[in-house]
C-alpha cells in the first residue's frame, strides 16, 4: 500500500487542484459559491481491494456550486489525477446550505439597511455595537418571497468589544435578506422592548477572584504513547480505523476493524453526525421561525475549532489538521488541530478477588479518544468517539456555550422558557443527533434485531413469579425497523452476520444500547417535523445506498420535506442479510437553568455500540495488569 489512504480527506493541494478544474471549466462564473468541497469517496470494494495490495482507487473531489444571479445549483465530480470534470449535473428546486460569506454577508445586509438602522436607533443602539446572526427560514418564506433564497436575522448588542452579545437581545426588530442579491427584502419592527440591564459576564476578569485550591492534574506517559498514526489512519490496541473529515459533517470516522487472533473484523465501515436538529419551542411569531440545521444549512466542517492543549485535550496529544476552502475565492483554508487524538484511563475495567485464594485480579480501563469541538453561533458542540479494549466503542456529544436568547419585557410572562437574567428569556428547546452507522459486523451481510426483556407470568414454568426472557424481533424491513427506545424493558438492537458463528454456534453481532433520550414536542404536523421527520423514531434501517447520505435529505435549507428517511422508507426495502446502515437518533431536551447562564455545564448524551457474541470470550484477558510491582494481581 503506497501513497495516502484512499479514504483519507482532501489536502490543501488536492483543495486548489479541484477549484482550478472547476474554475478553467467554466464551472465558477461570477457570484458563485463553492457550497462544498470534499472528497468523493470511492466505493468500498476499491479500499478494501487497494487494502489487500491492488492499486489505489482514483483520487477524486465532489463539488456542490450555487450561481447567485440564476439560483443554479450544481454537483460535480472531479478527477484529480487527469484534471477532468468526471460527471455534473444540475439540482433543480432547491437551495443548497448557506455558505460562510454568505452568513456574514446576510448580517451586514441587514446593519446596512436604512429601515434596520432606524429601528436600531428607535431603541436608542449604536449599529457599530450590534451582533446581527443569519439564520435558515424553513418554510416560513413569505408568499411573495416564494422561490427567493432567504434568510432572517436574530440580532443582540455587544456594548464593548469582548461583552457577552447574547445577554442583551434586540427584541422584536429582525430582517429578512435576499441572498441572491444579498439586500434586505423586508423589516419586521413588532416594537421596542428595552434591551437586558446586566452584562452576562463570563470571563475571568469579569466574574470576581478565582478557586485557588485546586492542583495541577496531569496526564505522565514516560514511554510514550500505545497508538501510531500513519497518515489519516489509527492504530490502538486491537483498533484499526481512518479519522475523516468533510465540510458538511465535520469529524468522520472509516472503516473500524478490530484485530481478534490476527485477523482484523470489520464492525462499521463509516460513522458519522449526519444531521443536528434545535427545534425552539417558542411559538411568538418570528421565534417560531428558530428551527436550525446545523449540518444541513450550515455545514458544520468550517465550524470546527483549533484545539488547544491542557484545555481543549488533556494528555499525550496527536492532532490531526483539516482543510476547507473559501466558498469564493476557492482558497484553501487549514483548520490547525482540528481533531484530536489521545488516549485516557477509563476506569475499572475488570475484576475478582478470589476469597479463598485471598488473591485479586485488576485490570483498569483504557480508551482511545476521537474528539472535536465545533462552535455554530452561540453554541459548542464537542463530538466524541471512545474505543475500549474490550471490544466496545461510545459515541457521545458534550453540549455546552452560550443559550439562544429572546427579551423580556417588564411583566411578561417567562411561559415557553426560563428567565436567566432581568430582560433574557432562555426558550425551551431540543437538540436532536442523528448519527448514520454504516454497518458491517464480520462483513456486509448484516441484519438487525431488536431484542427486549420480558416478565414471565407466575405459573407452572415460573412457580415463584421471578423469571425473566428476552424477545427478539427481526427488523426485517424499512417499515418494520422504524423503532422507539423503550428503557422499561431494556430495549436494544442487535446488528448480526447470519453467516458468521461464534464457537457456540451463534451469529456474532454488535449491539446499540441507548443512552438517555426524548421524543419531540413539536405537533405533528408542525413545519419542523414535516422537515425533519426522522426525529420522529429513534432507530431507522436502511439497505447500503451510497446516495443516502443526510436524514433530511441532500439539501433541507427552505425545504418543505418530508425527506431523506422518511421518503426513502417508503419502499419498504428488504432489510435482512444485506448492507445495513442505521440511523440513530439522540436527543437533548434543554429546559434552562439558572445555573445554565451564562455559560451552560456541559450536557451529555450518547449511546454504545457492544459486541454480542462476536468475541469467543472476554476480549480484555489479556489486558495487562497497571502496576509493575505486581499488587494490581497479588
Amino acid at each position: 500500500m503506497t501513497g495516502p489512504h484512499p479514504l483519507e480527506p482532501l489536502g490543501p493541494d488536492e483543495l486548489a487542484r479541484a477549484v482550478t478544474v472547476l474554475r478553467e471549466g467554466g464551472h465558477l462564473p461570477q457570484r458563485t459559491d463553492i457550497i462544498d468541497l470534499s472528497l468523493h469517496e470511492p466505493p468500498r470494494d476499491a479500499v478494501l481491494g487497494w487494502a489487500a495490495g491492488a492499486g489505489a482507487p482514483p483520487r477524486e473531489a465532489f463539488a456542490v456550486t450555487f450561481q447567485r444571479g440564476e439560483g443554479l445549483t450544481h454537483e460535480t465530480v472531479i478527477s484529480l489525477a487527469s484534471g477532468q470534470v468526471v460527471s455534473r449535473r444540475l439540482i433543480e428546486g432547491v437551495q443548497p446550505a448557506i455558505s460562510e460569506e454568505e452568513f456574514e454577508a446576510c448580517g451586514d445586509a441587514a446593519l446596512a439597511d436604512p429601515e434596520f438602522r432606524a429601528g436600531l436607533a428607535r431603541r436608542g443602539i449604536d449599529p457599530e455595537r450590534v451582533l446581527a446572526e443569519a439564520w435558515g427560514i424553513g418554510t416560513f418564506t413569505p408568499e411573495e418571497f416564494a422561490g427567493r433564497r432567504i434568510a432572517w436575522t436574530l440580532s443582540f448588542c455587544r456594548p464593548e468589544d469582548d461583552s457577552n452579545p447574547y445577554a442583551r437581545p434586540i427584541e422584536g426588530l429582525y430582517a429578512l435578506v435576499d441572498l441572491n442579491v444579498l439586500k434586505v427584502a423586508r423589516v419586521l419592527d413588532l416594537g421596542v422592548t428595552p434591551l437586558a440591564p446586566n452584562g452576562g459576564d463570563y470571563l475571568p476578569e469579569r466574574t470576581g477572584p478565582l478557586r485557588d485550591d485546586l492542583k495541577p492534574l496531569q496526564v505522565h506517559q514516560p514511554d510514550g504513547v500505545s497508538f501510531t498514526v500513519d497518515g489519516h489512519e489509527v492504530s490502538w490496541q486491537r483498533w484499526r480505523f481512518v479519522v475523516g473529515f468533510s465540510p458538511r459533517e465535520g469529524l468522520v470516522l472509516h472503516n473500524i476493524r478490530y484485530s481478534d487472533g490476527g485477523r482484523e473484523r470489520p464492525v462499521c465501515y463509516r460513522a458519522s453526525f449526519a444531521e443536528l436538529v434545535i427545534p425552539y419551542g417558542d411559538p411568538r411569531e418570528p421565534h417560531s421561525w428558530t428551527n436550525a440545521f446545523d449540518v444541513g444549512e450550515y455545514g458544520i466542517g468550517p465550524l470546527t475549532n483549533s484545539l488547544t492543549l491542557g484545555c481543549d485535550c488533556l494528555g499525550h496529544i496527536s492532532y490531526l489538521d483539516a482543510h476547507t476552502c473559501h466558498p469564493v475565492t476557492g482558497e484553501p483554508k487549514t483548520i490547525e488541530n482540528a481533531i484530536c487524538l489521545h488516549e485516557e484511563d477509563a476506569g475499572l475495567l475488570w475484576k475478582h478477588f478470589d476469597v479463598d485464594t485471598g488473591r485479586a485480579e485488576v485490570r483498569r480501563s483504557r480508551r482511545f479518544v476521537v474528539s472535536s469541538v465545533v462552535t455554530v453561533g452561540n453554541y459548542e458542540y464537542a463530538f466524541y468517539w471512545y474505543f475500549y479494549q474490550d471490544g466496545s466503542i461510545e459515541a457521545e456529544v458534550r453540549l455546552t456555550g452560550i443559550m439562544l436568547t429572546s427579551g423580556l419585557a417588564d411583566g411578561e410572562e417567562a411561559r415557553y422558557g426560563t428567565k436567566v437574567d432581568e430582560g433574557v428569556l432562555a426558550p425551551y428547546h431540543q437538540h436532536f443527533f442523528s448519527v448514520r452507522l454504516h454497518m458491517t459486523v464480520d462483513g456486509p451481510g448484516n441484519s438487525v434485531y431488536e431484542v427486549d426483556t420480558e416478565s414471565v407470568p407466575t405459573g407452572p414454568d415460573n412457580p415463584a413469579g421471578n423469571a425473566f426472557v428476552t424477545r427478539r424481533t427481526l427488523l426485517g424491513s424499512e417499515q418494520q425497523a422504524q423503532r422507539m427506545i423503550d428503557p422499561l424493558q431494556a430495549r436494544h438492537w442487535v446488528v448480526e452476520n447470519p453467516s458468521s458463528r461464534n464457537r457456540l454456534g451463534d451469529p456474532v453481532g454488535y449491539k446499540l444500547v441507548p443512552g438517555a433520550n426524548v421524543v419531540p414536542f413539536a405537533q405533528p404536523d408542525s413545519q419542523i417535523l414535516s422537515r425533519a421527520r426522522f426525529t420522529t423514531r429513534h432507530l431507522w434501517v436502511t439497505p447500503f445506498d451510497p446516495a443516502e447520505r443526510y436524514p433530511a435529505g441532500d439539501y433541507p435549507n427552505q425545504n418543505p420535506g418530508p425527506d431523506g428517511l422518511p421518503a426513502w422508507t417508503q419502499a419498504d426495502r428488504p432489510t435482512e442479510d444485506t448492507d445495513v446502515v442505521l440511523w440513530y437518533t439522540m436527543g437533548s431536551h434543554h429546559i434552562p437553568r439558572l445555573e445554565d447562564w451564562p455559560v451552560m455545564p456541559a450536557e451529555k448524551i450518547g449511546f454504545m455500540l457492544k459486541p454480542v457474541g462476536f468475541f469467543e470470550r472476554n476480549p480484555a484477558l489479556d489486558v495487562p495488569p497497571a502496576s509493575t510491582d505486581g499488587s494490581c494481581h497479588a
